[in-house]
């Protein structure tokens, strides 16, 4: 499960051989949450408001590199 970001507690991570639809985890005090990158939609999961806002903020400006390394993770 590569790290792709740490901040403020909170880890951003993708899987190798994960399922669709591309997603990351947003991963926070033992609690994980996934996701979707196209959109910044969260498919599973819960975290608290201030925690998940800060989450998907980074997300939103990094999009383009959580794409990327979905492709490189889950090549078949």
């Amino acid at each position: 499960m590569p790290t792709i970001a740490e901040f403020d507690g909170i880890r951003v991570c993708i899987y190798a051989d994960d399922h669709p639809p591309p997603h990351f985890h947003i991963l926070h005090t033992g609690r994980d949450v996934a996701v979707r990158i196209s959109d910044l939609a969260v498919i599973a999961g819960s975290l608290p408001r201030p925690i998940l806002r800060r989450a998907i903020e980074w997300a939103a400006g990094n999009q383009a590199q959580l794409a990327l390394r979905w492709l490189q993770l889950n090549e078949e």
